[in-house]
């Protein structure tokens, strides 16, 4: 088949042929579990820890995902080898997995309500956008501290309930039009962003926020074995807009699957150094372990 293809259901089929119903409850209830993952030289890269993740979310949002992780990884990975082979050379792939409860039958007037239906299960891909993130890498990204209550919208799975974080985006763009949103609790705890993890380094030391208050990211946890393997201390810590290492950071770094790792430029008012000295070393120490300058690819790519 020399098209694209997806896994929709129980079989692959054209992804032009894949349909969400109108009453499905990722619609109606927002009730969707979620991951995304991409590919270096058209390999899935820490395709385990996103299926762990996709998995953890799926229980956390009590969806039932139909398919054990030995069927889901091979599923993956068929669904990208066919796709992979679609791609101009020099291109990568996104790998999109979600799940719901499936279709509300009442809402179609038809017997059955929520979760009664078989549950929906989707795994896609698209070309890795690098021109979406290339300004990122190449100029850095800018944020703008937007206050919510993240703590109550389940920062621990991936979902796409996501309303809080469209409102949060529209908020900071009033501020600055180039901006994403930095999620600050009422408390005064700094979070993430939208699509990606947030640190900042102090006195050498790279610090981001407990674990607990946002979303486990798989690029997250790959700067923290790289620290371990430069010798770069790693503190997880309650960060806080007052704190010292938020208000006098040497650098700020995004971390994120599509372009893995992006240095902060500005925090609302505040100008950071693009590409500090730890960041520039974690990307480079990362391109070597995956065996393609990252940075290059996505600007590059453009």
């Amino acid at each position: 088949m020399a098209e694209p293809i997806a896994f929709w259901g129980n079989q692959f089929v054209p992804l032009a042929d894949v349909k969400l119903a109108i009453n499905d409850a990722g619609f109606i209830f927002g009730a969707t579990a979620t991951d995304l993952c991409r590919t270096f030289r058209g390999k899935l890269y820490r395709l385990s820890e996103h299926l762990t993740r996709f998995q953890r979310s799926c229980e956390y949002a009590r969806i039932p995902c139909r398919l054990e992780p030995d069927s889901l990884a091979s599923t993956a990975t068929r669904l990208v080898e066919h796709n992979f082979q679609l791609l101009s050379a020099g291109q990568e792939l996104v790998l999109v997995m979600f799940a719901t409860p499936g279709e509300i039958g009442y809402y179609r007037g038809q017997p059955g309500g929520a979760g009664d239906n078989i549950p929906t299960l989707c795994m896609h891909t698209f070309p890795l956008p690098f021109q979406r993130y290339a300004q990122h890498l190449r100029d850095g990204a800018r944020l703008a501290t937007v206050r919510s209550d993240h703590a109550s919208l389940l920062p621990n799975a991936k979902h796409r309930s996501r309303l809080h974080w469209w409102l949060a985006e529209q908020t900071a763009k009033q501020t600055d039009p180039r901006a994403n949103a930095l999620v600050v609790e009422r408390d005064g705890s700094v979070t993430e962003t939208a699509s990606a993890n947030f640190l900042v380094v102090y006195q050498g030391a790279v610090h981001g926020p407990r674990r607990e208050r946002i979303l486990p990211g798989i690029s997250l946890e790959a700067v923290r074995s790289l620290c371990l393997e430069l010798g770069i201390d790693f503190q997880e810590t309650d960060l806080r807009v007052t704190d010292r290492a938020f208000l006098d950071a040497e650098e700020a770094i995004l971390t994120s699957t599509p372009y893995c790792l992006a240095p902060v430029s500005r925090i609302d008012d505040r100008q950071l150094p693009v590409w500090g000295p730890v960041a520039e070393r974690l990307l480079r120490a990362w391109s070597e372990q995956v065996g393609v300058d990252i940075r290059q690819q996505i600007v590059a790519g453009v």
